[in-house]
């Protein structure tokens, strides 16, 4: 019988983000649990807290090709069965590249397919429809991929409505947080001027420099945090979380989580708009907005601070989003994703 052996293509580094490698991650999970070889074939560039995950799980990194031909060409260096495609730069074409060499192909996308050829397409965002030929389409929260620790630390219900004086609240904004949301939340969350015991986790020494200058009011506590495997349980402790409307948006639905969202870049605004729609999470607004100097400036961020009152002094409010969110992603996404493309490779693989 022989081994399913899959590369994983994505990057991450302080401008990229860590959102590919962390899906990635969870996929590649899932495979190494059911017996498959999986290597990562990418950057992963001065983010300490990615690397160790890569360790921790023993998966090989080595450097990805961006070109079609370099792909075909790391897929049969290594015997690849499967390829996973997550990113947002490589040249389209590879995927149709690595389908003529026979290579299995999912492509991970977030709306736009780029015009790929892949025997397969994810798209695991709330009410995702990209264009994708008949019968290859993963779309939905349904296939949304999460990490073991993520899934492990799900509760067994939503939070109850437990009313509270001074509320516990987490804000993290990525792994890089490369457009400095950090410093821009907190004084938010800060001006609303609640009683509150928060916690920031802070990527980078110059947003920590900068949170450091800040003093809290009357009833409030900061504790600045650094990057940690421990956000699963982090989150769980929240009465409300404040985060980037990106892939720790299902991670926070999965665990139930009341969580107050910003959009930080353009490609996450159709998702973001969805998520708030449907009373998934509360929206704050988009990052730039937020950050503006003058009357728009100050205006975008009475809005927020007005948001956020009103979920800190309301625990029927934060249970409410605690609810849709925790019926949103089950968590078993990465499983059926799994299923359909072991289904699809091991009839060639073990032929």
């Amino acid at each position: 019988m022989s081994t399913v052996r899959i590369g994983l293509r994505c990057d991450a580094g302080p401008a990229r983000g860590v959102g590919h490698l962390v899906r990635c991650l969870a996929l590649g999970e899932e495979f190494l649990a059911r017996g498959a070889h999986v290597r990562l074939l990418g950057e992963v560039d001065r983010v300490d807290w990615a690397a160790r995950q890569l360790a921790s799980r023993g998966i090989p990194l080595a450097p990805g090709p961006d070109t079609p031909d370099g792909l075909v060409e790391a897929a049969r260096r290594y015997a690849l069965d499967v390829l996973v495609l997550d990113s947002y730069t490589l040249d389209p074409a590879g995927a149709g590249a690595l389908r003529a060499a026979g290579v299995f192909t999912l492509a991970v996308v977030d709306g736009d397919s780029r015009g790929q050829d892949a025997d397969l397409y994810l798209d695991q965002n709330l009410g995702a429809h990209p264009a994708a030929p008949a019968g290859r389409l993963l779309a939905g929260t349904a296939y949304t991929l999460l990490r073991d620790d993520v899934v492990a630390a799900r509760p067994p219900a939503p939070r109850p409505a437990t009313p509270v004086g001074r509320p516990r609240v987490l804000a993290f904004f990525g792994g890089t947080d490369a457009l400095g949301a950090a410093p821009v939340l907190t004084r938010v969350l800060l001006s609303t001027g609640h009683p509150m015991e928060l916690t920031v986790v802070v990527a980078r020494p110059d947003i920590e420099a900068e949170l450091a200058t800040l003093r809290p009011g009357r009833g409030q506590r900061l504790r600045l945090v650094p990057p940690t495997d421990q956000l699963p349980a982090l989150i769980g402790a929240a009465d409300l979380v404040v985060s980037a409307a990106g892939t720790s948006t299902w991670e926070l639905c999965c665990l139930g989580a009341p969580a107050a969202l910003v959009c930080v870049v353009d490609n996450q605004r159709e998702s973001y708009h969805r998520v708030v729609r449907h009373g998934i999470a509360a929206g704050l607004g988009e990052l730039p907005a937020l950050a503006a100097p003058g009357t728009a400036g100050r205006t975008a961020r009475a809005t927020a601070v007005r948001s956020l009152w009103g979920l800190l002094a309301s625990a029927e409010r934060r249970a409410g989003l605690s609810a849709r969110a925790w019926s949103t992603v089950d968590g078993q996404g990465r499983r059926r994703v799994a299923d359909a493309v072991l289904g699809a490779v091991r009839p060639t693989a073990l032929g």
